[in-house]
């Protein structure tokens, strides 16, 4: 059996769906549905069972252990300013999945992120070590969150107190199928790709630094597909541990990704440059790149989409079709 939480959301239910495809039917499912159509999500997937999150801690007690724990649940919205909640869906669940997985002897695959690198004025290396890890100062709630865990993690480590494998993503800009409850947080591809399709001209931000042209603000981004592909290759390869990025590693504009959805559509694009809210100025970031380097040498071999590639797979075989849902 392997249990997968925040499985009715972006990265987990693409998980689910990689999942079922390799002939895994004994899920046991962890999320809420809320009132977003999440369950669209997952309406396509076999699994033994789905259980809210506030049943986990009965689940755990019930269970003595599983082929693995992919543990993607979490409030992963950069805007989130309720603390206490945070706390308990960001921080304390994925304790609470570590203790056990450790007390089991499950193998643990979990979702970091790249908010913990805050502007990126330590640059994007996915070194574990202590030192390393309080230098980096995230700049967001959710982002805290997630910076909190991976060093609570690496102290339980440092204790020999982890479970037999254990490896942490520190997940880049991830775009594809099954987004489309993230309203504001899903990506640009989800929101504009209809807009394109109609030809009306594409708002991006203006640059507000003088060493970055309009829309050449850069990200990397990472298709959900890449991602799912070396989650399963971490848990077929169990004397793999350690925090890992999980991008590209090539940083690309937001022109250019607006430029993909119009190829991908065969469209002419047309763009404006607006203003940026003065709210979201200081803590704005130019360039995120994942190093990927230690993910590599860790012998991980496959190739990564391309921008171009990804976007026309994502545009082509979901969002152009009346069901956009994998």
């Amino acid at each position: 059996m392997i249990i997968v939480t925040g499985a009715t959301g972006f990265i987990g239910s693409n998980l689910v769906a990689d999942l079922n495809a390799m002939g895994r039917n004994d899920l046991l499912l962890v999320d809420d549905l809320g009132g977003q159509a999440k369950w669209k999500n997952i309406a396509k997937r076999r699994f033994q069972d789905l259980v809210l999150p506030s049943e986990a801690a009965a689940l755990q007690r019930s269970l003595p252990g599983a082929d693995a724990v992919f543990h993607l649940g979490a409030n992963s919205s950069t805007t989130a300013a309720d603390g206490d909640a945070i706390l308990l869906s960001n921080f304390r669940a994925s304790t609470a999945w570590w203790q056990w997985c450790s007390a089991t002897r499950t193998p643990l695959i979990y979702a970091s992120s790249a908010a913990t690198y805050g502007d990126g004025a330590q640059g994007f290396t996915d070194d574990q070590s202590p030192l390393a890890l309080d230098a980096l100062r995230p700049l967001n709630l959710y982002g805290w969150s997630k910076h909190a865990f991976d060093k609570w993690a690496i102290q339980q480590v440092a204790g020999n107190a982890a479970p037999p494998q254990w490896c942490g993503l520190k997940f880049f800009n991830v775009y594809g199928p099954n987004e489309n409850h993230k309203g504001d947080m899903a990506s640009l591809v989800c929101k504009n790709t209809a807009s394109v399709a109609a030809r009306r001209t594409i708002p991006l931000f203006k640059s507000h630094r003088p060493d970055y042209v309009d829309g050449q603000q850069l990200r990397d981004f990472v298709y959900v597909k890449d991602c799912t592909r070396v989650m399963l290759w971490l848990a077929a390869n169990s004397h793999v541990n350690g925090l890992f990025n999980l991008g590209t590693g090539l940083a690309r504009s937001f022109v250019d990704l607006i430029k993909a959805i119009g190829t991908a559509l065969a469209q002419p694009v047309e763009m404006e440059f607006i203003d940026m809210p003065e709210a979201i100025r200081a803590n704005y970031q130019y360039f995120t790149q994942a190093d990927m380097r230690k993910l590599r040498s860790a012998g991980y071999s496959e190739p990564f989409h391309t921008l171009e590639a990804g976007v026309g797979d994502y545009v082509s075989n979901y969002l152009s079709r009346q069901d956009v849902y994998r």
